[in-house]
């Protein structure tokens, strides 16, 4: 237990020292505001670093280095790399490429460290809430959204554990990136509810918003599925999938059984082609029909809300060039970490954009 409680309090430790500059930052930003106006201001804030976080933890994810450290919360029972170099030097000396190295290690760590910060944020974000309705009553902001946020992210910290306790289990990996987005969503709803800003449309078009979000995050589950399991090669080819063929043979009975090690069958054996070629196309699917959908949602919305119409038209268009050069490029680090950032900034503009519909 000692193994576990002192890297915990250390590694809180220096994630609150990752959040005391964003803190005083926003508190010399805001002194002028009102208090709501200053917990706007720190939602913001936070929605924006939740979103690096997001982005990072893609970056630490595609470069391997969800094992960086194999252990949780420190590294080696450690706070830091610096604790654990016996350990990784070790480890590195057996396996010169990983999956412990002593850079993978940092990653790894570095995404620890910014999820801590995160974290502290949003508990100053929970308590400041709290004290605003004992302050003004009923005339301020429900502080619930902010205790639920709160939550969330441990839940989605002890999501991240399990990422490394249980060896990039593809489905508890997947599940940790829809809970970062899901974060993600709950700050860009928290933060139109501090300064409302409604515009007026018809149920009809209110509904047709929630469904395509809904098709996004089905869309950003197929994507985790896609990276989790290292399918985005499996089709090299585009618009058809490998070897000139449009609708190879695809098993996705076998790409889809959810509770199944990281290359591996259910029932053993490991993962066959087959089934990684399904996983990928699958995605392509979703991603042909979002595309479709979020064209459409812009059209609806060019008169009512022009600049959701043309953020929803450029993502569409970001989010279509970045997967394509995933797939023609040979899966480059850059087009992978502006995917993720794309699903992100998606998410958070229809978000923020249903939030606003009345």
């Amino acid at each position: 237990m000692e193994d576990v409680l002192l890297p915990l309090g250390q590694v809180a430790a220096i994630g609150g020292a990752v959040a005391i500059g964003p803190l005083l930052w926003w508190r010399q930003r805001s002194r002028s505001s009102t208090p709501a106006g200053r917990l706007r201001a720190l939602t913001l804030l936070t929605l924006f670093l939740t979103f690096d976080l997001i982005v990072f933890g893609a970056f630490t994810r595609l470069t391997d280095s969800g094992l960086g450290c194999p252990d949780w919360p420190g590294c080696y029972a450690s706070a830091s790399p610096f604790g654990a170099r016996e350990h990784i030097d070790a480890a590195q000396a057996a396996m010169p490429t990983g999956p412990v190295t002593h850079g993978k290690a940092w990653i790894e760590m570095i995404h620890r460290y910014l999820a801590s910060g995160v974290g502290l944020l949003i508990l100053v974000m929970a308590a400041l809430s709290w004290r605003l309705r004992r302050q003004a009553g009923e005339a301020a902001p429900s502080p619930w959204l902010p205790t639920l946020t709160l939550v969330w992210v441990c839940v989605q910290g002890a999501f991240g554990a399990l990422t490394v306790t249980m060896k990039l289990f593809p489905a508890i990996v997947t599940l940790h990136l829809l809970f970062g987005m899901g974060l993600l969503m709950l700050l860009a709803w928290q933060h139109e509810a501090y300064r409302p800003q409604p515009i007026a449309v018809s149920a009809r078009l209110r509904r047709a918003t929630t469904v395509v979000l809904v098709l996004a995050l089905m869309q950003v589950a197929l994507g985790g599925w896609v990276s989790t399991n290292y399918a985005v090669l499996a089709c090299d080819e585009f618009p058809t999938c490998h070897g000139g063929q449009w609708w190879p043979h695809l098993d996705f009975a076998q790409g889809f059984q959810l509770w199944r090690e990281l290359g591996q069958r259910a029932g053993g054996g490991y993962l066959g082609f087959e089934a990684l070629a399904a996983i990928h196309m699958a995605h392509r699917i979703g991603a042909a029909v979002v595309f479709i959908a979020l064209l459409a949602l812009a059209w609806r919305l060019r008169q009512p809300a022009r600049w959701a119409s043309r953020g929803l038209l450029a993502v569409a268009g970001w989010q279509f060039a970045s997967g394509l050069s995933n797939v023609v490029l040979d899966w480059p680090l850059v087009a992978a970490l502006a995917h993720t950032a794309g699903a992100a900034v998606l998410l958070g503009l229809l978000t923020t954009l249903l939030a606003r519909l009345r």
